[in-house]
């Protein structure tokens, strides 16, 4: 069953956060990790929303999700994302297959 990342992200540190987009997705693909959208502007249709972007990633599984965010490379990188935003981070089961 897919796993989702799914990321609300308010940035107030784009030199930080840009040093975390330079490798995010080598570091994330090493995992299977695959961008469903990245959008830095959504159409709110209910509630307020307060960050500047979503992500969201799909992994084939949690495992391979917990892997990819636990692994050293990801935690190198880490540490410029939250230097640089506050983020809302989700691990989020997909629908089991039928």
């Amino acid at each position: 069953m897919s796993a989702y990342f799914v990321a609300q992200i308010a940035i107030h540190d784009e030199l930080e956060y840009g040093k975390y987009l330079a490798a995010c997705e080598r570091v994330f693909n090493k995992f299977n990790g695959e961008y469903l959208a990245v959008d830095s502007d959504p159409q709110v249709l209910e509630g307020k929303w307060h960050h500047q972007r979503l992500v969201i990633i799909r992994f084939p599984n949690a495992d391979d999700l917990k892997k990819w965010y636990d692994s050293p490379e990801s935690q190198e990188i880490l540490k410029f994302r939250l230097a640089g935003a506050r983020c809302d981070s989700l691990l989020v089961q997909g629908k089991a297959e039928e």
